[in-house]
């Protein structure tokens, strides 16, 4: 087995043992389900009332109850969600080895510092990725059994799409988190510059500047500001591209030269 491979493979193996996975498609899971309770809602707001899962005068407006409406939902929860559950993939990979205190034995190993960063990151995207995927078969679960309208296969795979699209960026985005773990020496810094990303870019969104601001642009993909808004254009998604891969070759680089003398 090659070395690329086997630290691959013990970064599987470490996600494996650990809880977080489950805790991540917990979350998920939730948020496919809230966006299912909407849908059911917005189905008929009558009968919600009716159940108590409406106020006696509250109402939703501004949405339909079908496949592409429950799709771009799933995508908008994947674009700010995914900031704190992909960000907490990223975070605890890299800074888990400052706080337990493995660092020193993990760079013993006979295996390149710059192919140690390279699994975890692998590792980390597909592990995000995977969790995107099962948002979406389980949102076709949920609405099938709710019955919701629109259904073809041109609209399933537009939904995919959108979702797949909106995860890669926000995969891209979460990098920095793991360059400040590393740099932090664990999850205390790295957990408050995801905070900082997730409000900032829920402010600058909202001024309207969200194309010229990276953690706004999943968001603005996904259609959180409405069908009629203007998508991310060559700017937002190259800005998207430069953190990520910018934070990826800083934190190969951080590692390398870093000194791992505590």
């Amino acid at each position: 087995m090659g070395k690329p491979i086997a630290a691959v493979w013990t970064e599987l193996l470490k996600a494996r043992r650990s809880r977080v996975p489950a805790v991540t498609m917990l979350a998920f899971t939730v948020a496919a389900l809230v966006g299912g309770l909407f849908m059911f809602v917005l189905q008929d707001q009558r009968r919600a009332r009716a159940m108590g899962l409406l106020g006696a005068k509250a109402s939703l407006v501004g949405g339909d109850a079908d496949w592409p409406a429950y799709f771009s939902m799933l995508a908008q929860t994947i674009a700010v969600g995914g900031l704190l559950i992909f960000g907490l993939v990223f975070v605890w990979s890299f800074g888990r080895e400052f706080s337990e205190r493995t660092i020193t034995d993990l760079l013993a190993l006979p295996t390149a510092r710059t192919t140690i960063v390279v699994a975890k990151f692998a590792v980390a995207a597909a592990w995000c990725m995977a969790l995107s995927v099962q948002t979406y078969l389980l949102g076709i679960v949920i609405g099938a059994a709710l019955g919701l309208p629109g259904w073809s296969a041109t609209i399933a795979i537009s939904g995919l799409t959108k979702i797949v699209a909106t995860s890669a960026m926000t995969v891209l985005l979460v990098t920095p988190f793991a360059l400040a773990a590393s740099v932090g020496r664990g999850y205390l810094r790295a957990v408050g510059f995801m905070f900082l990303a997730l409000f900032s870019s829920q402010i600058v969104a909202a001024l309207g500047y969200g194309h010229y601001f990276p953690w706004s642009v999943p968001a603005l993909l996904a259609g959180v500001a409405g069908p009629d808004h203007a998508m991310p254009g060559t700017l937002g998604n190259s800005l998207v591209i430069l953190v990520g891969a910018g934070s990826i070759l800083a934190t190969a680089m951080w590692w390398k030269h870093a000194d791992y003398d505590r």
